[in-house]
């Protein structure tokens, strides 16, 4: 049956491409992280008047209309339901999270306790890790699809399309940053002034945690991942990715090591030999996914070791199954629920700096 469904979905997607083509595509919960998620999300929200539809949004595959006020929401891709929630619309679908902490419901902590504020207890949750379950998404009869925050292909894109509106990313996969994918999704709601007050309040609430962090400023600060099992190559993430530029957001320094690197680059990673750690030789903190082990092997390393972050051990090391290890990838739930556990590690490897 699923195949039979797929398929009709399939033809309509094709048919839908051709036609454009013409007009053109189980941890604890304490209190405190409850009480201070709940403080994002929007209590009493309304939609944009009825008389703005309907709404035209540009994207990287084209343009979307969305002739009315949509009701049922589906969400696809990393975090986008966050927006959804805090704007106290309960999404009818939404992606599984696949990193970090994840709960019974197959998602964030933030996320689950946004469900369950507003009521739902049984969120719908499609498992889309080896690709979208175009079935399952159609079974939610959703008015309108938003993936601001996503790697969706084109393809991709013209299936979802015979579901329904789609709004994925602007530009560029997986460049979207927490305060872009807030305003997108918003916008796609019909609710882009309510989504640009929630950006307001967050940038408010970081501003006044990293008052109390002076020590941050000036201090060339970058995210990276590294195999502890193969140091020949390692990636180091550029500004438009979400995870370095929420260490800006923080107070810390870009530094212009990795400034050189971004530029003229379209991706959101890129790839570094361990012959040319020198060009790295401006890195005074390092944040990566690990545990002491690889950074034990990093400063018995040679040439890894003469990056000052990793001489010095002034590395934040996020264990990949916390809940640091997806708030670090933040959305506009995550950060009021985790800012304070993140500022005390980036603190602590401050003091190592030199």
């Amino acid at each position: 049956m699923k195949k039979k469904v797929l398929s009709i979905v399939l033809g309509v997607a094709t048919l839908a491409g051709i036609l454009s083509g013409c007009a053109n595509s189980t941890s604890t919960i304490t209190q405190a992280d409850s009480s201070q998620q709940a403080s994002s999300i929007t209590e009493n929200s309304t939609p944009d008047a009825e008389g703005a539809y309907p709404i035209t949004i540009s994207h990287a595959y084209g343009e979307t209309v969305i002739e009315s006020k949509p009701e049922n929401i589906v969400t696809l891709g990393w975090g986008n339901q966050d927006t959804v929630l805090a704007l106290g619309v309960v999404p009818v679908g939404v992606s599984a999270a696949n990193y970090g902490y994840i709960t019974e419901h197959h998602l964030h902590e933030w996320t689950d306790q946004a469900f369950a504020k507003l009521g739902e207890n049984s969120p719908n949750v499609f498992d889309d890790t080896d690709g979208f379950d175009y079935e399952a998404i159609s079974d939610a009869a959703p008015d309108v699809i938003l993936a601001a925050y996503s790697g969706m292909t084109e393809e991709e894109y013209e299936t979802l399309s015979a579901i329904a509106p789609v709004v994925p990313f602007k530009e560029v996969a997986w460049k979207t940053n927490w305060r872009e994918q807030t305003l997108q999704n918003a916008e796609g709601m019909g609710m882009k002034a309510e989504g640009e007050a929630l950006v307001a309040d967050v940038e408010e609430l970081i501003a006044k945690k990293i008052s109390e962090h002076p020590e941050f400023s000036g201090i060339n600060a970058g995210f990276f991942w590294i195999d502890a099992n193969d140091f020949s190559t390692f990636y180091a993430y550029l500004p438009a990715d979400p995870r370095a530029s929420y260490l800006q957001d923080l107070g810390f320094q870009l530094p212009n090591s990795i400034k050189e690197l971004a530029n003229g680059s379209s991706e959101f990673s890129i790839v570094l030999s361990r012959e040319n750690v020198e060009t790295l030789s401006d890195i005074d903190l390092m944040v990566m996914y690990g545990d002491e082990a690889l950074l034990q092997a990093l400063q018995e390393d040679a040439l890894m070791s003469e990056i000052p972050a990793i001489k010095n051990g002034a590395v934040v090391l996020i264990d990949s199954s916390s809940r640091l290890a997806a708030s670090t990838t933040p959305t506009i739930l995550s950060i009021p629920a985790t800012i304070d556990e993140y500022l005390a590690v980036l603190a602590q490897a401050c003091e190592k700096v030199k």
